[in-house]
């Protein structure tokens, strides 16, 4: 193995480990590749996978946003309730900054479970209905996660199987 492989491959690593976080693990990992790529001579990952990779991470970063509100939705909360989860997933997100690691995810999830039922409750006024869309959310959010995870490992497999020699 080379170093720009072992270096490829720890950036890959930490991109992965960054995802869960709500940090941009997937757009770190596409920055590598696309310098691995202008670095490296003759350059192994061409431009294409990186274009097809760039689509599959504006995929997954609409599918994390998408997720939650349908899993609201679903759970039956409005169309408000929705706007809520997203809006509270990045509100809490950002609040958690400051706790190191794990805090902006729990903010995530935290800020999706009380942005849905906040504005479920302004809806309907009924604590029931609003708790369940509220439920809807942190469920939403919780899968969202795992699909952008798996998306991550997609993009990180592809751009490891392209730049081995």
């Amino acid at each position: 193995m080379t170093a720009d492989f072992l270096l490829l491959l720890g950036t890959v690593l930490v991109g992965l480990c960054m995802i869960p976080l709500g940090l941009p693990g997937i757009w770190l990992m596409i920055l590598a590749g696309m310098l691995h790529s202008v670095l490296v001579s003759p350059p192994v990952i061409g431009w294409l996978l990186i274009g097809v990779l760039v689509v599959v991470a504006a995929a997954a970063e609409w599918l994390e946003f998408s997720v939650a509100s349908r899993y609201t939705q679903k759970y039956g909360g409005s169309r408000r309730a929705s706007w809520g989860a997203v809006a509270g997933g990045l509100a809490g997100a950002m609040l958690g900054l400051p706790i190191p690691i794990i805090g902006s995810v729990i903010g995530a999830f935290a800020g999706s479970f009380a942005g849905a039922l906040l504005a479920e409750y302004s809806v309907e006024r009924n604590h029931g209905k609003a708790t369940q869309a509220a439920k809807g959310a942190l469920i939403g959010r919780a899968v969202a996660t795992a699909l952008k995870s798996v998306a991550g490992c997609l993009i990180g497999a592809a751009l490891l199987i392209a730049a081995w020699r």
